[in-house]
């Protein structure tokens, strides 16, 4: 099916899944790395009692 003389879907057969599989995996062990720096920067006594910190037990 062409559209104005084009074919705006066309298969192309190249690989993308297998190539870029090891920069998914190094982004998922850099993503497992800050998230546990984050946390345990978060339990750190200067920010253990900071209003921002969503593990801050409220002072009520």
């Amino acid at each position: 099916m062409s559209w104005f003389g084009l074919t705006p879907l066309k298969k192309f057969p190249a690989p993308v899944l297998r190539p870029m599989a090891p920069f998914f995996a190094a982004a998922l062990i850099v993503a497992y790395g800050v998230n546990s720096a984050q946390n345990a920067m978060m339990d750190t006594p200067e920010f253990r009692n900071d209003p921002r910190n969503p593990n801050a037990k409220a002072n009520h």
